[in-house]
């Protein structure tokens, strides 16, 4: 492999891994606040592909509105699945929210079943987005620069948000201590109802920019993917933003280099993500930049 096609494979590394990253956030900011693994977190991304692909072909809406259109919806849906599934256990054992989230999980992935088949589909993302470009020998498509870009833009105003912010410091300060912050006149659920929100939006965009990246979507994408995802929270050290983006990006490097490199093991490039976290983690348990003298994420 000469160096140029090293740097192209590292480039789409980044990619896979911004995709990733972003859902990932969703998995560590959720899990910081109420100690939950979301387990319907990452068909909440497959429900942002599906809702874009049916703006586009039956509502007839551009790209750009077809996907504001999808990432509003999961942000709704984000809320939603918070008022109804997990304010009722918030006083209950914590197996009981994961129970209902592995419910919601199945529930949302048989009813699109049922609405769309379980057929792939066909994602019709704009031609412009596909084109290829060559950037001193190295050819690139669009959506390859564009997905990076976006998240490191995305991750950069959500810490603005977190550290800048009356509502973002409430939210830190959820994760450090959720039932004290009650007792100061800060509405818990309002402040984990944002951080739903935040979450939903990010897992729908990482949905669309997955769907333009590998075109064919159904409604038991979000499996693996969540399952990478969640490996890249906790390879960065669940209940930190900027681990969950570091694993994310990780874990799509390592995914795409290791096809690269040993061409003839591509049907265990899943393998190889996972076996990276497990050697991580044997030597830090945390996670990169997981804490080992907090036993609370404070973001």
């Amino acid at each position: 492999m000469d160096f140029l096609t090293l740097i192209q494979q590292c480039i789409n590394g980044i990619s896979l891994g911004s995709t990733y990253a972003l859902i990932a956030i969703g998995y560590t900011m959720v899990y910081g606040c109420l100690r939950l693994i979301n387990f319907a977190h990452a068909d909440i991304m497959m429900v942002g592909a599906f809702l874009s692909f049916f703006a586009i072909n039956s509502l007839g809406l551009p790209f750009i509105a077809s996907a504001i259109f999808a990432i509003l919806l999961c942000i709704l849906l984000g809320i939603i699945i918070d008022k109804i599934a997990y304010l009722p256990l918030r006083s209950a054992p914590r197996i009981s929210m994961l129970i209902t989230a592995i419910g919601i999980s199945f529930f949302l992935e048989n009813i699109f079943n049922v609405f769309f088949g379980s057929t792939p589909k066909f994602f019709n993302a704009p031609e412009f987005l596909s084109q290829n470009i060559n950037i001193v020998g190295i050819s690139l498509t669009h959506i390859t620069i564009i997905i990076p870009a976006v998240t490191i833009l995305l991750l950069i105003m959500l810490l603005q948000f977190l550290y800048n912010t009356k509502q973002g410091m409430a939210i830190r300060a959820t994760a450090f201590d959720i039932h004290t912050i009650g007792l100061m006149g800060i509405n818990v659920n309002t402040i984990i109802a944002i951080v739903f929100a935040i979450g939903s939006s990010l897992a729908g965009i990482g949905g669309i920019f997955y769907a333009v990246s590998y075109p064919t979507i159904d409604p038991l994408m979000g499996v693996l993917i969540g399952l990478k995802a969640f490996a890249a929270a906790v390879l960065g050290g669940i209940g930190s933003v900027g681990g969950a983006v570091l694993g994310g990006f990780i874990l799509g490097f390592t995914e795409v280099m290791a096809v690269a490199i040993f061409p003839n093991l591509g049907g265990y490039k899943d393998a190889f993500a996972f076996l990276f976290l497990i050697l991580v983690l044997l030597f830090r348990p945390v996670g990169i930049m997981g804490d080992w003298k907090l036993e609370k994420s404070r973001f």
